[in-house]
């Protein structure tokens, strides 16, 4: 039995105030040695970074304290936001440039579709309905393959995906330090577009996206470009549609967000752990912002100009 299960079924056994803290604590070593460094963010104020401000006059927003090279390269960073605003793309490209992994708890799920499992079929209609996968089955999934990167000598981590609800987020807390937290936002208008645009090569399982946004600015709000991020030519005749990537799914997820997932924005607000960011477009507008606010280079990047 993975470690963060029998965690959280301690945790929800008894119903005692501090019972996520004192059931985790038997179970801390697992995470508790990737958490030398960027220690813990009680001194990281909460912020909102606006990308259209230049951090090295802006002092007084509190992004001076955000602004720490990470030792070892072993942070442990979450990453919050709508679905479909892009939580993998930047997860995965920050995880590339501090060497830590990066964990998509949707990644996850979607290997234990595939793999024919016992839990295959229960995901199956959960997913297609747009439906959150219950705390057991997210909290197990991401205990093996934590103990999977302990085994490889897995240092730190970026997650993606988790934790989405307040209880999970106390648990998450009862056995690690969370240093940061950031949470990506963009216009609703956006995010629908993007979610209805993506695709994936049903043979190499790369993922593109048809989208190509453009929204006029229009009562005070600046304007908005998304360039497309096609396939190559390989790739173009083998694209499929997730199946919730639907409007109605889509729409229904993000309804749940906002009623579940929000709050634990205010969770980690309240611990100065979340660091706020508006996304001004695609990756092109978005990445420099994105690193500066962290205060991080990247002098190699390689991606995709598109999100």
């Amino acid at each position: 039995m993975a470690v963060f299960s029998l965690c959280f079924r301690a945790a929800t056994a008894t119903k005692t105030p501090n019972a996520a803290v004192s059931a985790a604590a038997a179970f801390s070593y697992l995470i508790r040695p990737l958490s030398h460094s960027f220690s813990s963010s009680s001194s990281c104020s909460s912020s909102t970074f606006d990308p259209e401000i230049d951090l090295s006059r802006n002092k007084s927003a509190g992004l001076g304290t955000l602004k720490r090279e990470p030792k070892g390269r072993n942070v442990q960073w979450v990453f919050l936001g709508c679905p479909g605003v892009g939580k993998g793309t930047y997860a995965s490209r920050l995880s590339n440039l501090v060497g830590v992994p990066h964990i998509a708890t949707g990644d996850l799920v979607r290997d234990e579709l595939a793999s024919s499992g016992p839990l295959s079929s229960q995901l199956k209609e959960i997913v297609n309905q747009g439906k959150l996968v219950s705390d057991e089955i997210i909290i197990d999934l991401l205990s093996k393959r934590l103990e999977k990167g302990e085994a490889k000598g897995e240092s730190g981590f970026i997650l993606d995906g988790f934790p989405r609800t307040v209880r999970q987020a106390e648990i998450l807390e009862g056995v690690t330090d969370i240093d940061l937290v950031i949470n990506l936002k963009l216009r609703e208008e956006a995010l629908l577009a993007k979610c209805l645009g993506r695709r994936i090569c049903s043979e190499c399982g790369g993922n593109y996206n048809l989208a190509s946004i453009d929204i006029k600015a229009e009562n005070g709000r600046p304007g908005m470009h998304m360039g497309s991020l096609p396939p190559p030519p390989e790739c173009a005749s083998k694209l499929i549609t997730r199946p919730d990537d639907t409007e109605e799914v889509v729409k229904n997820r993000l309804r749940i967000y906002q009623s579940t997932t929000r709050p634990v924005e205010g969770f980690y607000r309240s611990r100065g752990k979340l660091l706020a960011f508006d996304l001004p477009g695609g990756i092109p507008e978005s990445w420099s912002k994105l690193l500066r606010a962290l205060n991080l280079e990247d002098h190699g990047s390689k991606h995709p100009a598109a999100a």
